[in-house]
């Protein structure tokens, strides 16, 4: 089980819409937890504001206090009787000012604000995304304007089949968090695992890698082994092996594919750190999923890199 005591809503404050904010509402009423909501006011952010007061006409006095703004925010919270509170600050980069604060307050998940592209069916991601994404040592919660349904579709990409070592317990991870996540909030989880059906080998004749494809009978062979280990592993979390699902194709293809036909609301993705890296590391392959997948992200790392231990 994954304790949700502590939430860090990062927000900006004059957005005309908090999915993130609302969404922790929804995840602190369901987990009993605490949530801070963290306003840090840039340098490009206040010049931003503030060309924008003077576009308007110089003569007003420019104000802009972040922690009023931040309140205002939070009353609804609180006259739902949540525990909320505000921090509000000023510095840079604005990553490394969320990362502070969620160790300062001991976080157990990190919230923020994405934004959608709807014509080009992707994600656009900040500097600030794309480093959290990358460093922080909590989950991850990135959020777009969709409203979660009343009973959430939860889809936890799994990669089956690697006993006993690090993706398995980063699997374990994603799937206890799925549960957690589904559990609380009413919803069900769904398994995925999409794998490619070609094996590398060396061609001897330009002494390159080449790809070579599987036969009919490797690749039903394949599938076979496939689906027994997404179903072992399902059953072995209490899932219905029904909401197993498996595809063969690329992750960045056929992961956001699932997601747009299941109608997902969250989809769990984990994070693996490097050897000589202090910092978490996403593939080309789960950033181009990210970028793509319609719906919320909760991107989680594995035990042993919240106990400060890299890969």
């Amino acid at each position: 089980m994954n304790d949700i005591d502590k939430i860090l809503v990062a927000v900006d404050p004059i957005a005309d819409t908090q999915p993130a904010l609302d969404k922790a509402m929804r995840i602190a009423a369901r987990f009993d937890a605490r949530i801070e909501l963290y306003c840090c006011e840039t340098k490009a952010a206040r010049d931003s504001h503030l060309a924008v007061h003077l576009a308007r006409g110089p003569a007003d006095e420019f104000i802009y206090d972040v922690r009023t703004i931040a309140e205002a925010l939070a009353a609804p919270a609180r006259e739902q009787g949540l525990d909320i509170s505000v921090a509000a600050e000023s510095g840079d980069p604005l990553h490394t000012r969320i990362l502070e604060r969620a160790e300062r307050m001991h976080a157990d998940l990190v919230i923020k604000d994405t934004h959608h592209h709807a014509l080009a069916r992707r994600t656009i991601f900040t500097n600030t995304d794309w480093h959290l994404i990358r460093e922080c040592p909590v989950p991850l919660l990135l959020t777009r304007p969709t409203a979660w349904r009343d009973s959430p579709v939860v889809v936890a990409a799994v990669d089956p089949g690697h006993l006993h070592d690090k993706p398995a317990r980063l699997d374990q991870q994603i799937l206890n968090y799925a549960k957690e996540m589904a559990g609380r909030l009413g919803g069900a989880v769904h398994l995925f695992h999409t794998y490619l059906a070609t094996v590398p080998a060396a061609d001897a004749v330009i002494g390159a890698l080449s790809v070579m494809t599987l036969t009919p009978e490797v690749l039903a062979e394949l599938r076979t082994a496939k689906e027994a280990s997404l179903a072992e592993l399902a059953i072995g979390h209490g899932i219905d092996p029904m909401h197993a699902h498996l595809r063969m194709g690329v992750p960045a293809e056929c992961l956001p594919a699932f997601a747009e036909k299941m109608h997902a609301d969250i989809v769990v993705m984990g994070a693996i750190s490097r050897s000589g890296l202090q910092r978490l590391f996403l593939g080309s392959t789960a950033e181009q999923v990210l970028e793509r997948i319609p719906c919320d992200a909760l991107i989680v790392k594995s035990s042993d890199v919240r106990r400060g231990t890299v890969y």
